[in-house]
């Protein structure tokens, strides 16, 4: 095993140690759509990428972290209800059955909250301290 694929494993193993003191319940979306209240289950829905558009017709975008990121891994869990590698296979099969296409991917909850600020529609998810005035946080899902 190569020195670096050690250092990626063990990196991996600390993040996920500290992925339960990381707080990633924090929705966030593009400042226009600050009226919204969603359910667990569009949650799910629009992060699997089976809606496409809002109700005022705006198209969906979605942004996620990498796979492996603690955030991402802790938001799927908590508020999806699933794994993460559940997550990848729904977007993978829709992705090469030509069904649909995959979420926007960040490297940083800084770019996260940048992308989201930026494009209209736009939905993902950081952590509490993240948060600022350039987007709206929305309340835990019923």
């Amino acid at each position: 095993m190569t020195q670096i694929r050690m250092i990626k494993i063990s990196l991996v193993i600390v993040l996920m140690a500290f992925a339960p003191f990381i707080k990633a319940e924090t929705v966030i979306v593009h400042p226009t759509l600050n009226d919204l209240h969603l359910t667990k289950t569009t949650l799910r829905a629009i992060f699997a990428m089976r809606i496409p558009q809002w109700p005022d017709g705006t198209p969906v975008n979605v942004f996620v972290l990498d796979d492996e990121h603690p955030l991402h891994m802790q938001f799927c869990k908590s508020l999806l209800g699933m794994f993460p590698y559940q997550l990848r296979r729904i977007w993978d099969q829709q992705a090469f059955s030509g069904t649909g296409v995959r979420p926007n991917r960040v490297s940083s909850e800084a770019e996260m909250r940048q992308r989201i600020a930026n494009t209209p529609g736009a939905i993902g998810y950081i952590s509490d301290a993240e948060i600022d005035a350039t987007v709206t946080a929305l309340g835990a899902p019923s």
